[in-house]
Formats: C-alpha cells, structure tokens, sequence
C-alpha cells in the first residue's frame, strides 16, 4: 500500500540488502526542529523507549524489532525470511524464542509472538512527519543492542532507487539522514516525543556513491499490517494505481492550484484502476466516497478501508472543477 502507508500504488522494494543485513536510517519528529535542537539531550527519551526495542536473531543474521502488543513484535519480512522460529533478545540482556506466525513481502513486514509476554508496547505514531524533523533511529547495527543515531526526516513518498527491479512492495517511504548499519531493520525510528513514525528497512550503501540515505516503513503502514497478519495471516492491499504528495501552498501557488486542501497526484500506474478511471497526474483528490481527502494520510486511511473489487466515487479537482470519477478498487498481493 504505498502510503504514508501506501495503498497507493507506489512499487517500492529494499534495494541493495539481504535477509537480516538490511540497514537502514530513519527521522522524524513532531514538531520543526528549534534553535535548541543541536543541544538538546535525548537520552531520557532513550532510556524510556528503549525496553520497547528488542534484537531478532536467526541462524543467518541480526536484525531488530519493535513491540507492537506484550507479546509481539513488529519487524520486517526480510529480517526472518521464511523461517518460523528466531531469537529475540530484550533491552535487559534476557532472551525468548519467537515465532513468525505471518509475513507480508508487499510491504517488507513481518509478526513475531514472543515466548516472554508483558513486554512494553511502543507508541505508534499514525500521522507523518514533516522534512526537517528531527528523529532518532534506534535498533541493533551489527548487533549492537539499543544503539541510538539522530538524524532529520530528509523526505517523504520516497521509492528506493532501483528496487522495483527487485520487490514490488507497496509502500511510500520516509527518507533518513539518521546513520544506521546492518542490523537497524526492522527497528525504530522515532520522533522527539518517543513516538515510533516508521520502522526502519534499508538503506543505501556508501559504496554507491550514497551518504546518509535511509528508509524506513510509515508507522501507519506498520501499524495496519501488523493488525491484519495477526488477524487473518494475510493482508489485502487496496490498490488504486497513483502516486501522491503532500499539497503545499507553494505548489499552490506555482501551478495556480485554487483548491487548499488534498492529494496532489504525482503519478498513475499503467493499466491501474485509477488510469481506467480517467485519474490523471496533476489532479488533486479530495474526496474518497463520503470520506474528505484533505491529505495524503487522509487518501491513504480512506483507501484502507475500502475492499478490493468495490466500486468508489473518487472526486478530483482538475483544472478548477471538481469531477467525479467511479473506480474499481483493485487488490495486490504479491
């Protein structure tokens, strides 16, 4: 789901890493970093979010995790591949087994049930964070339990560079300068509030030319995964064919855009319902059925809640009119 979670159609995959190496950095924060940012300490916000954190083990590699229920936790699908049992190890030095019960290669996310339950559940932050938040990215670089980086939100919707080729998952990413290694997937980044806003997936190496680009996973995107494979084991993915962006008033002004609230198409995918339904780059989606589009999150929590195969009235404005638009809401699996 390509959205802040990301139902959307964005194709997007972990480039450049395998099974439990895949690292990555991840920002974000509540609120535009002040003056006093570059001073502040975060280190009580760390020792309280940390014991929500755990390292995931397996027979090839490390990788780390977030508790999502007392006896669960999220991580990605690449960090346990196809294995049912793995390790976890928790912020007090203890360790449990852990079973995957589901996983979902779309959005590179993964469900671990501990053996230990009464584990501290982290806080999910639902709405995105802004480029420029400050965030931390905590998890287990090469094994390094609970290692902490900072770093800013460097950008949102992001696709990494060459992975279509490679996944097709359907998931905007939030882009990171937050330093992280191998081991960091799957793990937190969090907003200055100690709110989880994503969890991290990958990252790209220096070796390519790279510094500083991270990715990682909207927590909406997490959170709705999560919730489902521990449900049903599997997730359906509403799928409309766009690509969208946050509408700023400068974009406003420079294409002379007269509506102030929406989701700005960037892009629609060859032969998606969106296209079939006369979508186009440029639109600005409003509405969703009887559900107001006022922002990329909103498409993307309303796209959530319809079924594949349902027929919904999307209304856009184009042009200064709004038009109507039935489309067919397609489902993606794999």
């Amino acid at each position: 789901m390509r959205h802040a979670v990301a139902a959307v159609a964005i194709v997007v995959a972990v480039g450049g890493c395998t099974g439990a190496e895949v690292a990555m950095r991840v920002t974000s924060a509540t609120t535009a970093p002040s003056t006093t940012e570059a001073t502040r300490s975060y280190a009580d916000l760390v020792e309280r979010v940390s014991p929500s954190v755990v390292t995931v083990r397996t027979d090839s590699g490390v990788g780390s995790g977030v508790v999502f229920q007392s006896d669960v936790v999220v991580t990605n699908q690449h960090v346990v591949g196809n294995r049912r049992e793995v390790v976890v190890e928790y912020a007090d030095g203890q360790q449990s087994a852990g079973t995957v019960p589901a996983a979902d290669d779309i959005t590179d996310l993964a469900v671990v049930r501990t053996a230990r339950n009464q584990l501290p559940v982290a806080d999910f932050r639902r709405e995105l964070p802004r480029p420029g938040d400050p965030v931390l990215a905590i998890g287990s670089p090469l094994g390094f339990a609970n290692s902490v980086t900072a770093g800013i939100v460097s950008g949102l919707h992001r696709e990494i560079p060459g992975s279509a080729a490679q996944s097709r998952a359907l998931v905007d990413l939030i882009q990171t300068d937050a330093p992280i290694s191998p081991g960091n997937s799957g793990g937190a980044l969090l907003d200055t509030s100690g709110r989880v806003v994503g969890i991290n997936e990958a990252y790209i190496p220096p070796e390519v030319g790279a510094v500083s680009l991270g990715f990682a996973i909207p927590s909406a995107t997490a959170v709705y995964v999560a919730e489902q494979l521990l449900a049903t084991g599997t997730v359906a993915h509403p799928y409309l064919g766009v690509s969208v962006g946050r509408l700023t008033g400068e974009i406003r002004e420079r294409f002379d855009i007269e509506v102030e609230q929406g989701a700005l198409v960037l892009g629609v995918d060859d032969g998606s319902p969106a296209a079939s339904a006369g979508v186009r780059t440029g639109d600005v989606i409003v509405r969703l059925d009887d559900q107001d589009v006022r922002s990329v999150e909103d498409l993307l929590g309303a796209l959530r809640g319809t079924e594949p195969g349902s027929t919904v009235t999307v209304e856009v404005v184009r042009d200064g009119q709004r038009q109507e638009l039935k489309v067919e809401i397609g489902s993606r699996t794999r």
